[in-house]
């Protein structure tokens, strides 16, 4: 076997003569010894760096998925960096204004917003509501009727019955999904009518996402020329505009050597190219604004999850299981979509990988495996510090206290120095919320 692929870590990246791997100057065995493991570490350049591709790529239509990766830090670096904020809950929309981030520049998404949710969005002044189906047409006319606050601007969020081509558990476009109205059943036209007979809610535009982790470029063509055609049925049949066109995110990232998706500039001509080409075929009156909402694409790169190896088990014949002080409850990936990761001891990237085995995490369950087919050097021992690339989307905000194991610290990284923004929980906080402790 060769040594670890160093292209899956982030541009800052340095490797010493001894083998021992920095990231943004800041050396990762180091780290962990500062502030403990498990360990999510962010490259903050490098996601400063892609939300700076997406506004060189999309100008001021990008918003940044939240769910993908949030903290007050995250919000308040998307907010620097000049992106929107796409957020799906309450609470996400909560972390995003304890960071100051401003409401105007804030779309609010979710598939079964609660009456107190969307009151709360209409008196902070969110900036758009995807709307996401006809219960929550009338929770939202009811509170502005009601409630007497001015008409909030509203998407339309489509399913357009599109393959994406990636697990089915994050695959949203097709018909057979919770999100969003349907585009082939006629669905999303009436709701489309009803907001703009209905006069009380800004209808501004159409939104899709297709699912998450998607490398075929067609996918996305292939949406592009569903929603357009449903813009022009909109002019046609409605006879009112579509200020905005909502693709979504969903561009895939390199979590594997062999992995090669679109780069954030292929992905934004393709779509660009689609969406003008779709308009003159249809011969649209309206020339929305294109909107993008990535979020994996920006931070998973950014990441890595520091271990430390506990345990090492043989099993003749079958397999060895090393365990580590983490698992499922900081990375459920690998349970729910069976995701693959990669692994690599920054002590010693560049050592050959004789050995294959099995990362296991600490929990009490044998699913519980992190990377089931990892190389490591042959004399890996307890003690040492392991870690696995590209965990900057979706471990950190699907972290769970699972066994009563506490979640880990987050930290951003740059130019030489380490910076705590996440702290990690202690064993107090386990009982916090019991009214019993």
């Amino acid at each position: 076997m060769t040594a670890f692929d160093l292209s899956l870590l982030p541009a800052s990246t340095t490797v010493g003569a001894d083998g021992r791997v920095a990231i943004a100057g800041v050396d990762l065995e180091s780290i962990a010894g500062e502030f403990g493991t498990p360990l999510y570490v962010y490259d903050e350049a490098d996601m400063r760096a892609r939300c700076r591709a997406y506004r060189a790529a999309f100008g001021a239509g990008v918003a940044y998925a939240s769910k993908a990766f949030l903290c007050v830090a995250m919000a308040r670096l998307v907010e620097e960096e000049g992106l929107d904020l796409d957020v799906a809950t309450g609470g996400e929309l909560f972390v995003a204004l304890a960071a100051g981030f401003p409401p105007d520049r804030i779309v609010f998404h979710g598939n079964n917003k609660s009456t107190t949710e969307l009151r709360a969005a209409l008196e902070v002044g969110v900036g758009r509501i995807a709307i996401d189906s006809d219960d929550e047409i009338g929770r939202l006319e009811s509170l502005v009727r009601d409630d007497g606050v001015p008409a909030p601007s509203v998407h339309i969020r489509v399913t357009p019955g599109v393959e994406a081509h990636t697990h089915e558990f994050i695959e949203t476009g097709t018909e057979d999904s919770k999100f969003g109205f349907g585009l082939d059943s006629g669905e999303a036209l009436a709701a489309v009518r009803r907001v703009v007979d209905g006069g009380l809610l800004h209808f501004a535009g159409v939104h899709c996402h297709i699912g998450s982790q998607v490398f075929r470029l067609d996918s996305f063509e292939r949406a592009v020329q569903k929603m357009v055609g449903l813009v022009r049925t909109i002019e046609v049949d409605v006879g009112v505009s579509v200020e905005e066109l909502n693709l979504g995110g969903g561009l895939g990232v390199r979590y594997l050597p062999e992995d090669a998706p679109p780069t954030i500039e292929q992905y934004a001509t393709a779509v660009h190219e689609s969406v003008g080409k779709a308009l003159a075929d249809a011969g649209v009156r309206s020339r929305p604004r294109l909107l993008t909402e990535p979020g994996r694409s920006i931070v998973a790169p950014a990441g890595i999850t520091l271990y430390t190896i506990g345990t090492i088990k043989p099993i003749g014949g079958i397999r060895t299981y090393v365990a580590v002080d983490g698992g499922m409850s900081d990375n459920l990936r690998p349970v729910t979509y069976g995701a693959r990761y990669e692994t690599f001891l920054p002590a010693r990237a560049t050592d050959d990988r004789s050995a294959l085995v099995t990362i296991a995490g600490k929990h009490c369950e044998q699913g519980d495996i992190i990377v089931r087919d990892a190389a490591l050097p042959g004399d890996f021992r307890v003690g040492e510090i392991l870690a696995t690339p590209v965990t900057g989307a979706y471990c950190h905000s699907m972290a769970s206290n699972y066994n009563k194991v506490t979640k880990p610290a987050v930290v951003f990284v740059r130019e030489g120095s380490a910076r705590l923004v996440v702290r990690r929980e202690t064993e107090a906080d386990l009982v916090r919320l019991d009214t019993d402790s």
